[in-house]
């Protein structure tokens, strides 16, 4: 049986841990997803992650390899967020622009194990005298590519 080959690449962690991210108007193609509890609907989010990329090939504005970034964001536990790093604007998308110091930090664990990541984060902030105002998650493989790499890394984003 011939084996499965990843569809995520693989994730250098150590060029996200403590760095702070200045981006004035840096572009993204949103989109969203349903959620219970903070925990999406299954499929959805595969799907969104699907046509978020597809709409971005599709108006010439998908990021190179080396430059994707796909932020997840909750507003509420009901709804998610998602942002996807392009290489500019164009005619019929949903765009949006994140503005600000954002700080990340990397941490390699479950996905249910959010909430102290932001603990995590937020002491580390504390520690420097700063504190955030939200939140953002980059979920850098799929499930799948994680148990085959042996790693779930996600990178939370503190927006300062």
């Amino acid at each position: 049986m011939e084996e499965e080959k990843p569809c995520c690449p693989v994730f250098d962690p150590k060029p996200w841990d403590g760095a702070e991210h200045v981006w004035k108007d840096k572009p993204f193609l949103m989109g969203t997803i349903p959620q219970f509890l903070h925990m999406p609907l299954p499929g959805k989010l595969e799907a969104e992650i699907g046509r978020l990329w597809k709409r971005a090939q599709d108006l010439g504005v998908a990021p190179a390899e080396s430059d994707f970034l796909l932020l997840s964001h909750d507003p509420s536990p009901w709804k998610s967020e998602l942002f996807l790093a392009v290489a500019g604007r164009a005619e019929g998308g949903q765009f949006a622009t994140l503005s600000g110091t954002f700080v990340s930090k990397v941490f390699d664990g479950p996905y249910n194990a959010v909430p102290s990541y932001i603990k995590e984060l937020d002491a580390y902030l504390a520690a420097s005298g700063r504190a955030a105002k939200d939140y953002y998650f980059y979920y850098t493989t799929c499930p799948k590519c994680a148990k085959k790499y042996g790693h779930n890394y996600i990178v939370a984003f503190a927006a300062l």
